[in-house]
């Protein structure tokens, strides 16, 4: 089968626009996430990791969100030989809102709302010639676009993807979680047994893949596999089966074994019921040894952008050897006893497993590997 490899990447984030910034600041410790007072998206101060209101401008042809992706694709182009006028190359976004906020300004009523449009003006801008495609399955969309893109490379469809996932955060966003009382009132605490909900975040990721080894980074993506709870249209599987079907094909399909995973990079929303259902698909994966981390105490839940980060982040730290810690984290939570990471430390990494669920009960899976 076709290989695939990462040729480059770029995070852009409120706690930086490139990759190497992003990866500094978690090295450091630095969160995006403060206590914000906007009226504009909620009449309750809140927490989350948002950019400042000088990052990102309004009016012209381009919204808050295109620029966003914009810039993300850019910065991520500029370090990799992969041109988007190439006719083996696709362009994929994630997103699970896009450009909502226009409802919220009453600019909603022309094509900009629809998510194939943006994605249509960002192919348009960079000079892609293939008609662009759409990921958008809740909070597994950025894991799902890596995999659509995978399978589209190894199928022999395309040679090269670029895989660019992003989401802002609006009233229409925040409210629809508070609805749920999904909000926590504090920096959130992923598996901790205090924990009390999510924070949101802003956010855009790049990963440029490709079927040639000359143009690697250093790291492929060996395997992905999607699922579904069919469970309920918010919940999460109670048993984590789904999410574990998801995780056993994906190693089956990278060819290695549960031992051999040297780091779990988990959705880890903060949660009661999802932290509940990845630590027991975890455990039924028979991997509740292997370090664990979710980075949403740095990004917040960053939606369609988060699969991407966390990708990045942590096989960036795979590279390095480097196991970040869960922030906010202190206590053991959930009900089944996996390895969650409490502090920096360092030790051989070969394979690292990315897992990501969301509404309506999807659940993604993906192995990256350090060449």
């Amino acid at each position: 089968m076709t290989e695939v490899f990462v040729s480059s990447d770029n995070i852009t984030s409120p706690v930086g626009n490139t990759t190497e910034e992003n990866f500094d600041s978690l090295k450091n410790d630095i969160t995006g996430i403060r206590l914000h007072d906007e009226s504009s998206i909620s009449e309750e101060p809140f927490f989350a990791s948002l950019f400042n209101s000088s990052a990102l401008t309004t009016g012209g042809t381009y919204t808050k969100f295109d620029q966003l992706v914009i810039a993300s694709v850019e910065d991520a182009l500029r370090n990799s030989p992969i041109r988007p006028e190439d006719p083996a190359t696709i362009f994929i976004l994630s997103t699970t809102k896009g450009n909502v906020s226009l409802l919220e300004t009453g600019d909603g009523t022309d094509n900009r709302l629809s998510l194939h449009h943006s994605a249509n003006l960002v192919a348009v801008h960079f000079g892609f010639v293939n008609q662009p495609i759409v990921v958008s399955n809740a909070c597994i969309s950025g894991s799902l676009a890596l995999l659509t893109a995978r399978r589209l490379i190894t199928a022999g469809r395309y040679q090269h993807a670029v895989v660019t996932g992003g989401d802002l955060i609006t009233r229409f966003i925040l409210s629809g979680f508070q609805s749920f009382q999904a909000i926590s009132p504090e920096p959130c605490k992923p598996f901790d047994e205090n924990r009390r909900g999510i924070n949101l975040g802003e956010g855009a990721a790049t990963v440029i893949l490709t079927s040639s080894k000359a143009w690697s980074s250093g790291i492929s993506l060996d395997g992905g596999s999607t699922s579904n709870d069919a469970n309920h249209i918010s919940g999460p599987s109670r048993t984590g089966r789904e999410l574990q079907l998801a995780i056993s094909r994906t190693l089956k399909e990278s060819g290695i074994g549960p031992d051999r995973v040297g780091m779990i990079s988990a959705h880890g929303t903060a949660t009661i019921f999802n932290d509940e259902m990845e630590a027991k698909a975890i455990t039924l994966s028979g991997m509740q040894q292997v370090p664990v981390n979710s980075l949403k105490g740095y990004y917040g839940h960053t939606l369609g952008a988060a699969g991407i980060i966390e990708s990045i982040i942590n096989y960036r730290a795979m590279q390095d050897g480097l196991l970040l810690p869960t922030r906010g984290f202190s206590t053991k939570g959930p009900a089944t006893n996996i390895n969650v990471i409490t502090k920096s430390g360092y030790q051989k990494i070969t394979h690292c497993l990315k897992t990501a669920s969301g509404f309506g009960g999807c659940n993604a899976a993906l192995l990256f590997t350090k060449q």
